[in-house]
Parts: structure tokens; sequence; C-alpha cells
């Protein structure tokens, strides 16, 4: 399988929660994902679709893809994503900050492992 990260990117966002990343696989992630996540977010290309791309999303703060209009709530969350912060949100946005437009819950927790193990493999090209 192609990863498009380097070896050192992908330890590094395993370090951050050894737990999330032992759990999720990658590739069942990028499967979820394609079935999910990939009719509004991009992964590929550093394109916004109907929410941002979400190349290198591993530790950035959220709101903060240039270009994207993001609501207010997420603007101004404060939030950095991590594996932690992803599995949160995945399983309810809404619950996590009220006021996003993001509507995608996914409630099995496997899959979000799985999503999350996935997006950490997606860094911005250099």
């Amino acid at each position: 399988m192609k990863r498009s990260c380097s070896t050192a990117m992908l330890l590094a966002c395993l370090l951050i929660n050894p737990a999330l990343a032992q759990e999720g696989d990658a590739e069942s992630g990028n499967a979820v994902y394609r079935r999910q996540c990939a009719s509004c977010h991009q992964v590929a290309q550093p394109r916004n679709g109907v929410g941002p791309n979400l190349q290198g999303i591993i530790g950035r703060p959220a709101g903060s893809v240039e270009g994207f209009n993001y609501s207010a709530a997420m603007r101004d969350s404060g939030i950095t994503w991590t594996p932690e912060t992803l599995d949160t949100f995945l399983a309810d946005p809404r619950a996590m900050v009220a006021g996003t437009r993001m509507m995608l819950r996914v409630a099995d927790e496997q899959q979000r492992l799985d999503i999350v193990a996935f997006l950490a493999t997606q860094v911005v090209p250099q």
C-alpha cells in the first residue's frame, strides 16, 4: 500500500497515542474514508470541497485551512487535531463543537479508529 508520509512523520503520529494507533488500521480506514468522507473532504489534493482538505490534519489547529469558510464555532474552538480529538469529533461532531457544519457521525468505534489511522498517514507533500 502506498503511503504519503515519511517514516518519521508516521512514527510521530503513532507516538501521539499508541493505543489509538495500535487499534486503528490505516488500510481499512482508507476504505471507510472513501465510503463516508471523500465526498466532502480531499486528502490526495490540497483542495477544499464541501469540507476542508484533510492533508496533514494531525497536529493542525481546527479551522485553519486557508480558503475554507469555517463556521465561527469551528474557527473559535481552540481545538488542535490529535488522534483523540478526531475520534471524539467523528463520534459526535455537534456535541464536541456546537455550531459546526459537520453532520456525519461515525458511530462505529473501530471505523473511527481506522479513519484516524488513515488520516495520520496523510501529510502535506513537501
